[in-house]
């Protein structure tokens, strides 16, 4: 490949900016190393940006501070039970073994803040090895001006995560706006928020810079670039890997700027573009049947780091669980041609007084357990009984006090969702049945079954209510179950999900190094790959809150290890 006439010689080219993409080119700069990092969309932080933020990382430095003693051996029960054969062994371990090492690597070098849950179990709490808390992590609080005028460069956060057209809010920020007016410690708070927000729209940010969740996570590493003048070029898709004779891969055909630029990666490449989820062909290929546009990751992830580097020679991964990680996701059509998307992960389908009907008008899951496990159950009775889409169903009590997706609790205005046929209204059951094609007498004998058993606080047909995961989503205030209540008087209220996901499980095979692997199984010199554009650690499998950011950020930081100090 001597022919090659290269524009630019870097030690290692990063392609993309989510969470792997960005703990490489950090940790590869920390070692020494000259890095490029470049990202397809106008727009720094991937799906990470736009994530919920959670971090797994068993046996990570806080967990017996947060009240939660881990052991090795309880973690590898836990994953065994839950993830089995559907990954490889060595993989788990690595996973296990790095995760710990890259946290404390990249948390005293100030590039990471992550603060370790107290209350927050595992998806499967009753499956043996799991834990309640500590596990699972947040980004804390970043302030969005460390970052300057460069602040507009980090990809903005679903809007559904954010009031007033820009301020971003959690659970506990929602639960004090809610409750302004009744408390004094709620409205001292809320004023807080709305103040701060204020004066950074008055300071000409184009939304707040108290940033919350994944955006705080993709804030803390793209900080981490600037202040280190970590070199990243935006808008610069990757076209193809150049290689030589023996399959190295040498660097990589970018385009930037209307033209082709070679750039030579002396270490290696490593592709961290964000999967498949947007690519229809794979999809199709991929995904259960039926399967749409309702992903929840950002329109770029198109594949191309997995098309390229299977261009390259690397071998696509085999003995998933599962191609994707799920999540119900309910559709508003906005007239532009791009509809809406809205991910329901866990703020209203565990709370008490909501119920979900297949097209027969039965329920057919537990409300209340995991996004991922909730799709799963729709494709499971889609194969008897049209399930997609399925409909969350609950009374205006509920709605009022809780939301129900893009409908905003606390009496907001709502009319024009339903003007827009996204939220479906009606005065009785019956008339609600027949907006949404289902049996009238089905529907009414669901909603009288289900009110009767819940106003004991049981549900023996699908055990609403009956983990710690399913009560931690729930209304505490509210007993004796704390998922469940009855479903009172009209008007009533539906809103039609859909099976979309949140990023995709399968990808490129590679070993515990995260170098990709072609199809003997052997490591493809100078090509590494992180996120989802590697085979899921987790094996399509989703066992606990931030399994998708966790060995993101930790392959990402192995794949930096192994570029510094592997014999190249």
């Amino acid at each position: 490949m001597d022919q090659i006439a290269w524009d630019k010689e870097v030690d290692a080219l990063v392609v993309g900016s989510g969470a792997g993409g960005m703990a490489a080119a950090l940790t590869a700069h920390e070692e020494g190393l000259d890095v490029l990092l470049v990202e397809k969309t106008d727009r720094i932080g991937g799906s990470t940006a736009i994530s919920g933020g959670a971090v797994w990382i068993p046996l990570n430095a806080q967990t017996e501070a947060a009240g939660h003693a881990d052991s090795m051996d309880s973690v590898w029960t836990y994953l065994d039970q839950t993830v089995g054969a559907a990954a490889p062994e060595h993989m788990k371990r690595a996973y296990l073994e790095a995760g710990p090492r890259m946290m404390d690597y990249l948390v005293s070098r100030g590039l990471l803040q992550l603060a370790a849950r107290t209350a927050s179990p595992d998806y499967y709490p009753d499956r043996p090895g799991a834990a309640m808390g500590g596990r699972s992590l947040d980004p804390v609080e970043f302030d969005g001006r460390k970052l300057g005028s460069r602040m507009r460069l980090l990809r903005d956060p679903l809007k559904e995560f954010t009031v007033l057209g820009g301020m971003m809010v959690n659970i506990t920020d929602v639960r004090h706006l809610l409750g302004a007016t009744r408390s004094f410690a709620a409205w001292r708070h809320s004023m807080k928020l709305v103040l701060r927000y204020a004066s950074d729209r008055a300071r000409g940010y184009h939304r707040g810079t108290r940033l919350l969740l994944g955006n705080a996570l993709a804030a803390q590493l793209f900080h981490g670039l600037l202040t280190r003048n970590i070199d990243f070029w935006l808008q610069t898709p990757a076209l193809s890997l150049h290689r030589d004779a023996a399959g190295r891969v040498l660097g990589a055909a970018l385009s930037r700027d209307g033209k082709t630029v070679n750039v030579r990666a002396r270490r290696g490449v490593v592709m961290a573009t964000g999967g498949f989820p947007w690519d229809p062909e794979r999809r199709a290929r991929t995904y259960p049947q039926p399967t749409g546009g309702w992903s929840m990751s950002p329109r770029g992830n198109t594949g191309d780091g997995i098309r390229l580097s299977e261009r390259a020679g690397a071998a696509f991964g085999s003995g998933h669980a599962s191609p994707a990680f799920w999540a119900p996701v309910s559709v508003l059509d906005t007239g532009t041609g791009t509809p809406l998307n809205y991910p329901h992960l866990v703020w209203d389908r565990a709370k008490p007084g909501l119920i979900a009907v297949n097209g027969a008008g039965n329920r057919f899951v537990n409300e209340s357990t995991s996004y991922h496990e909730f799709v799963q159950a729709m494709y499971r009775s889609n194969e008897t009984v049209p399930s997609i889409p399925a409909f969350l169903v609950c009374d205006q009590r509920f709605i009022d006090t809780w939301g129900l997706g893009l409908a905003l609790p606390g009496g907001r205005p709502r009319q024009h969702l339903i003007d827009q046929g996204y939220l479906l209204q009606a005065s009785t059951l019956a008339a609600l049945a027949g907006r949404l094609g289902v049996p009238a007498d089905a529907l009414q004998a669901t909603v009288q079954r289900y009110n009767r058993h819940a106003a004991q606080g049981t549900d023996p047909d699908f055990g609403k209510g009956s983990t710690a995961y399913n009560r931690y989503l729930g209304d505490p205030q509210h007993q004796p179950n704390p998922c469940l209540a009855p479903l009172g008087d009209g008007p009533y209220y539906a809103v039609k999900v859909y099976p979309g996901d949140i990023g995709t499980a399968c990808g490129i095979a590679a070993n515990a190094h995260a170098q990709a692997l072609d199809a003997a199984g052997a490591p493809i010199s100078g090509l590494y790959v992180a996120g989802n554009d590697m085979q899921s650690v987790m094996g399509g499998a989703y066992p606990a809150p931030g399994i998708t950011l966790g060995p993101a950020l930790t392959f990402g930081w192995v794949a930096g290890q192994h570029l510094a100090h592997a014999q190249h």
